[in-house]
């Protein structure tokens, strides 16, 4: 039963608005915005490092397309039946529904998987480091989550299970998402409202965790493969939408809980790899001077870095570490065209 603080679905006409031939859809538009929320953040937050002004446009070319892509394949492996030995359907219809990503069907945790494989291609391309590119997307990613999931409610979709608690989802009857046998007038739970609160105070929390112990190395994204596991791991387990089930599990789960697992990995992995402090956002050799810098042509970053190319966290003034008693490095040697 409808109660007032009950939250409604948006009128179906909300969820596009066509323009002559173009039928822009509300969550694709969520999604973009999303996305240039992100590259914002993570822009500014690489450029502060000493990063190339601008260099988000080139990373950002291979992780959006690696991300889409990787996005609608795993969406695809986790819902076969709709897509494989559909009856009536034949094989050319089949591939337009597998490619036909425009009419709906992403998944975040493919999206992560193709984008990283992208961030390794831009990191190859632009000579900043894998870790530090993956650092700075980090707190942007959660934000960009956070918008893209009002499409969900604009679309009327992936809501939870039914409860009685005052701010469920309205949804309308006649949704084919509707659960069979359940009254008109049920309160759904607003999974998406609840992504949007863990997503948003997630990206607050590891800005300052950041910040308080001065994460990198990889340290960031750990943080957020564990914060964002975490919370999907529920969300996905009161999700009534059809999913592929494994061993009792909801295919989305099991991706949280591997997201959560690659989190903890990192995290052990680079924190005994790199114990010192990064020397900068370009691996040796790669880093861009701004037009006008002169190089230092006698001190380099190779004179403070030690085996594990991490800055010794020793205090200089002591006499201490790698580089005690030199003025520091400038960047490299040439600028990147």
């Amino acid at each position: 039963m409808v109660t007032p603080l009950s939250i409604p679905s948006p009128p179906y006409e909300f969820q596009g608005i066509e323009l002559g031939i173009f039928d822009i859809k509300t969550y694709a538009l969520c999604i973009l915005v999303g996305i240039v929320v992100a590259a914002l953040l993570t822009s500014r937050r690489l450029t502060k490092r000493g990063a190339e002004p601008g260099v988000i446009i080139d990373i950002a070319l291979w992780a959006v397309v690696f991300g889409i892509l990787g996005a609608r394949i795993w969406h695809v492996a986790t819902h076969p039946a709709d897509y494989f030995f559909v009856e009536g359907r034949n094989l050319i219809d089949t591939l337009y529904n597998i490619v036909a990503i425009w009419e709906g069907g992403n998944a975040i945790f493919g999206s992560l998987v193709g984008g990283a494989f992208g961030i390794w291609i831009a990191s190859r391309t632009t000579g900043l480091r894998f870790w530090s590119i993956a650092d700075a997307l980090a707190p942007g990613l959660l934000f960009a989550q956070a918008i893209g999931r009002l499409g969900n409610w604009f679309n009327h979709e992936l809501f939870g299970q039914p409860t009685d608690l005052p701010w469920g989802l309205e949804i309308e009857y006649s949704n084919s998402a509707y659960p069979i046998g359940l009254a008109e007038g049920t309160l759904f739970h607003p999974t998406f409202l609840y992504e949007i609160l863990w997503n948003v105070f997630g990206a607050v929390l590891i800005l300052l965790i950041e910040r308080q112990w001065r994460l990198q190395w990889g340290k960031v994204i750990a943080l957020y493969l564990i914060w964002y596991g975490s919370g999907r791991i529920w969300f996905e387990s009161i999700r009534v939408d059809p999913s592929e089930v494994i061993f009792g599990l909801r295919s989305n789960v099991w991706g949280a809980i591997l997201a959560v697992a690659l989190g903890v990995i990192i995290w052990i992995v680079q924190t005994r790899r790199h114990p010192g402090i990064e020397p900068g956002p370009y691996r040796p050799g790669k880093e861009w001077v701004a037009p006008g810098k002169a190089v230092d042509s006698v001190y380099t970053a190779s004179d403070f870095e030690h085996g594990d190319d991490a800055e010794s966290p020793s205090d200089p003034a002591k006499g201490e570490g790698a580089g005690a008693g030199r003025p520091p490095a400038t960047s490299g040697s040439a600028s990147r065209p």
